[in-house]
């Protein structure tokens, strides 16, 4: 069947990070062995890394949501397959969607592993101690800065190996390989640095500050904007190395916080079970909207059903001392629309 056949392709990033993020704990070396699409060399780092397994299985995840939250109004809403690879074939090869996927799954590894060191998770790591003294605007750095060196050093070692392993003289890799590290470079780019004040009455006499990775959704949408704008690229020959240039000599080159893709994207309005392009008949559009999230654009000029649809949402709501609030369940029709 197709599924089979899809199984024998070359195992892609989000094809293990999405397999591992249904798994449950992983506390023990055998369960490194049983984790599908992990190379030999990531089953190593597996059993060294025991504690660390569940941080990258929750970037994982977390890796999953973003995706699908930022491309929810898109033709391709990032959905997941039970077959192999997870997001179908639009994700083995080279577009622009296979480019935010590896990116936003390097990011989700990198932001966990940090977050969970932070938070005393690990014994491997803990807070970035480099960040101390006096800052140059007069603050002192204290309390636990996230150490986002840790968590980008991880995801490089246990994400970029598969890359490194196949030669990274191949078109793919070198793609992929970028893209990862635009990933990690959205959350590094966007650090923060939060305070706490001390003093009399809440003064700020004394102001306290560490440094903090932004929130993911943030990264989503930094990453979701470098989608948009990003450069078709192709392999060249640059000195004795491979490089990957702009398609158009005409582009200015692309930076290490830009996506890069080889191929054009298909449009994703039919379905294509083959490819794993599940199509946009019967997903909700908007009505009133001229961008892709509207009927129009959306439904790829076949039309939409319109439905009355019963809602039902909490009205009337009330304050009730001390401390509650009440609320009435209403009914309200709404006009639901789904592309034909």
């Amino acid at each position: 069947s197709w599924a089979l056949a899809l199984c024998h392709t070359p195992p892609s990033l989000p094809r293990y990070l999405a397999k591992l993020s249904s798994v449950g704990s992983i506390s023990e070396e055998e369960t490194c062995e049983k984790l599908k699409g992990l190379i030999q060399r990531q089953v190593q780092m597996c059993k060294r890394n025991l504690e660390v397994m569940d941080s990258v299985r929750r970037g994982a995840q977390l890796a999953i949501e973003e995706c699908q939250y930022q491309f929810r109004n898109r033709r391709w809403n990032c959905s997941t397959l039970d077959s192999l690879p997870v997001f179908g074939k639009v994700v083995t090869q080279g577009t622009r969607e296979a480019a935010f996927v590896y990116a936003i799954s390097s990011a989700g590894v990198a932001f966990a592993v940090t977050r969970a060191c932070s938070s005393g998770e690990l014994e491997k790591c803990g807070c970035d101690r480099t960040v101390h003294g006096v800052s140059p605007q007069g603050f002192q750095w204290s309390g636990c800065s996230d150490n986002i060196a840790y968590g980008v050093a991880f995801s490089q070692s246990f994400v970029d190996v598969r890359e490194r392993s196949k030669g990274a003289s191949s078109s793919r890799a070198l793609m992929n390989l970028h893209n990862n590290e635009a990933g990690r470079k959205a959350i590094l780019t966007h650090m923060r640095v939060e305070c706490k004040c001390h003093g009399v009455s809440g003064s700020c006499e004394v102001k306290t500050c560490w440094r903090a990775v932004p929130p993911f959704r943030q990264v989503g949408h930094a990453l979701k904007e470098k989608f948009d704008g990003a450069t078709e690229v192709e392999p060249r020959r640059v000195g004795s190395s491979r490089a990957l240039v702009p398609r158009n000599a005409q582009f200015k080159p692309h930076t290490d916080e830009d996506l890069v893709y080889l191929e054009p994207s298909p449009d994703f309005c039919e379905q294509d079970i083959r490819s794993g392009v599940l199509g946009t008949r019967g997903r909700t559009c908007n009505k009133t909207s001229k961008a892709i999230d509207g009927c129009e654009l959306l439904c790829c000029g076949r039309g939409f059903h319109t439905a009355q649809v019963e809602l039902a949402e909490r009205c009337s709501c009330k304050f009730h001392w001390c401390c509650f609030v009440k609320c009435r369940q209403c009914q309200r029709l709404v006009e639901l629309h789904t592309c034909r």
